[in-house]
């Protein structure tokens, strides 16, 4: 589905008292966003549309009654510190932190001011909320995926290459110790199929193309991308690499395989996504409520994109039960 479309329809998903209040408040409110990527990244740019959009068709007009105020963490930790501590000196009502790395700066400096989050896995498990129901204290937000989905991304990976009896898991371990989760749950599904799993831990986009070509010295071989946000910046890399080194891979976001080349991903379909994102422009709410009483929301649906040229090219033949149940297959 086209930007437009999505944009479109986002009425639906905003919460209509925020207009009201929108309208009848009589000081300016402030956002602070702290994103993942470059302001000129494509996904970080649609994002923000669709998040300032939402806002703005539930009556909270940038420069009339609200100020955001954006920053963008380049997938660097230490950008991320200082943008947080920026963010918090504007004194904003609610901070809005897209991903891990940049919930868990904001957290470090605040515990008072409200955070929504947008694309966090598991937040139970990582301490950010006692429960998704009374999440408790500052925080509250949409979840990006359950840890236990690792075990289902091998499960797919295996089918699409029968043969594989190897896999390395890709990440950074600064920007996103939320991988480790991943790699627990990769790693219990991997010991039923006999598959043995290696961390490969990047921290530059040099040790990618070493790290890749190493692991891939022994046949049957593959690689799992968990959510990084680190990695999606170097997805077209990723993927130029394991595909020169013939190792099937999956990331967790549609794009590795749609527009760079890898070939598989699984994981919250882009309505899902982009709902979630309108959703949260919603929990921006502005209107006093404690974050700690509004529930954490998670994604229902999820998709499988399989891209068949990168499986000729791996010499693959995909089954045809796993393509049955794909959602988009790429020529």
């Amino acid at each position: 589905m086209k930007r437009r479309t999505f944009i479109a329809g986002l009425g639906s998903a905003v919460a209509w008292p925020l207009a009201v209040h929108a309208q009848q408040a009589g000081r300016m409110r402030r956002v602070g966003v702290l994103m993942n990527g470059t302001a000129t990244d494509a996904l970080a740019q649609l994002q923000m549309k669709i998040f300032t959009e939402a806002l703005r068709m539930a009556g909270w007009i940038e420069g009339k009654n609200i100020i955001i105020d954006p920053r963008y963490n380049a997938a660097d930790i230490g950008l991320a510190r200082i943008f947080a501590a920026q963010l918090i000196g504007l004194m904003p009502d609610v901070i809005f932190a897209v991903s891990t790395t940049n919930l868990t700066v904001v957290r470090e400096v605040t515990n008072t001011i409200p955070i929504v989050f947008h694309s966090v896995s598991d937040p139970i498990e990582q301490g950010f909320v006692v429960s998704l129901a009374k999440p408790g204290g500052n925080i509250t937000g949409f979840v990006a995926y359950e840890f236990s989905i690792g075990g289902k991304w091998l499960g797919l990976l295996k089918q699409a290459a029968p043969e594989l009896s190897r896999i390395a898991v890709m990440f950074n371990p600064d920007t996103s110790p939320q991988s480790n989760f991943f790699l627990r749950s990769i790693g219990a599904a991997a010991s039923t199929l006999g598959i043995a799993v290696t961390p490969m831990l990047i921290r530059a986009s040099t040790d990618i193309d070493p790290a890749i070509a190493t692991f891939a010295r022994q046949p049957d071989g593959g690689l799992i991308l968990p959510t990084a946000s680190f990695m999606v910046s170097r997805y077209k890399l990723v993927a130029d690499m394991a595909n020169r080194h013939r190792l099937p891979s999956l990331g967790s976001l549609r794009e590795y395989a749609k527009d760079d080349g890898g070939l598989m991903f699984y994981g919250t379909s882009r309505d899902d996504s982009i709902e979630g994102l309108a959703r949260a422009a919603s929990y921006v709410h502005l209107r006093g409520e404690k974050p700690g009483d509004l529930p954490v929301q998670s994604h229902t649906k999820y998709e499988t994109v399989l891209n068949l040229k990168t499986a000729k090219a791996l010499g693959l033949t995909i089954p045809e039960t796993l393509l049955a149940t794909a959602d988009e297959v790429i020529q």
